[in-house]
């Protein structure tokens, strides 16, 4: 009964609009300076005869509308405008020239929720033709790991349980480890969503990649192949060699391989190496920002030429630094 009643007084609600943007615009319709006859009444509204409406009725009734629209809204449960939804998907085409971030401002949801329900890793990566799915509503998706409970990922993610419930459909508080659950209005951690945007890291020294991450010709025998570990990035001696995210600088040094080199422990298990420098300008133990000078280009080590060697450590392993650089 109570929603039955919710439905008919913003029934009401939206006739009361109609009507005031009616008349505001009949009244557009005249100067200020003109008669303040507005229109000639019809008979539905003033009887047999009609009527005529004048500047003074015009007030009335706005008055009318606008006290009665105050009372409506005052009046109408908040979780009736509020109330949580089962969640249901559409499907979308990215079309070309297509990135998550625009899409997210055109279809009016968050990135963090198109991202979580399509289990997007790298949004450079977002292929043309790719069909992903649109959820109905902000959220992200959460996998239930062994010994987790319901109420315990509600708290997480400071969701109502009974909105967690109704989103996918559970009666019951039961769920099962290796599901996906989604968790309305969550969002994603913004280290992770750095990650998968690319925008972790600044780039150390500006420069060409002469040689990239993964597998290559042995630039000092090219008869076998070798695993490089980061980014070689082409620089002149002596360009200021920057920490690309803030952290301790947690090792100073200098061997046959690396050169002069410096490595910096950041958040979240990330760690960065900067070798071949010509100068070291920081110490162990020390903390550095983003983007202050830590040494300077060099060829030190075992190096072709004058260039930087970056690597990235996640949690002890090494990954791709392009990915992550702005």
């Amino acid at each position: 009964m109570m929603l039955i009643h919710n439905k008919s007084r913003l029934g009401l609600f939206c006739t009361n609009i109609f009507r005031l943007v009616c008349i505001l615009y009949l009244a557009f319709l005249v100067l200020p300076d003109r008669i303040k006859l507005l229109h000639i009444a019809s008979a539905a509204e003033y009887g047999i005869g009609g009527g005529v409406i004048f500047e003074e009725d015009l007030l009335d009734q706005l008055s009318q509308i606008n006290s009665e629209t105050l009372e409506i809204l005052e009046s109408l449960e908040v979780d009736t405008l509020s109330r949580s939804r089962a969640l249901f998907y559409d499907s979308y085409k990215v079309q070309r020239g297509e990135n998550i971030s625009g899409l997210a401002i055109n279809l009016g949801l968050n990135q963090d929720s198109i991202i979580s329900v399509n289990k997007i890793t790298n949004t450079r990566l977002l292929q043309t033709g790719r069909v992903l799915l649109i959820p109905n509503q902000d959220g992200i998706l959460h996998t239930i790991r062994n010994g987790e409970t319901l109420s315990a990922i509600a708290e997480r993610y400071k969701v109502e349980q009974n909105v967690i419930q109704t989103a996918n459909e559970l009666f019951s508080d039961t769920i099962s480890v290796g599901a996906d659950l989604f968790i309305p209005g969550a969002k994603l951690d913004w280290i992770r969503l750095q990650e998968i945007n690319g925008d972790l890291f600044i780039w150390p020294v500006r420069g060409v990649i002469t040689s990239g991450y993964g597998y290559r010709r042995d630039p000092f025998n090219s008869g076998r192949r070798q695993f490089h570990t980061g980014i070689d990035i082409r620089g002149s001696h002596g360009t200021p060699v920057r920490s690309a995210m803030s952290g301790r600088v947690s090792q100073v040094g200098s061997d046959r391989v690396l050169g002069n080199y410096v490595i910096i422990s950041h958040h979240s298990g990330y760690r960065t190496l900067y070798a071949h420098l010509s100068v070291i300008r920081t110490r162990t133990g020390a903390y550095v920002a983003a983007g202050e000078r830590i040494g300077d280009v060099g060829s030190t080590g075992l190096s072709t030429g004058s260039h930087l060697h970056f690597t990235v450590y996640k949690n002890g392993v090494t990954v791709n630094p392009r990915t992550l650089l702005r």
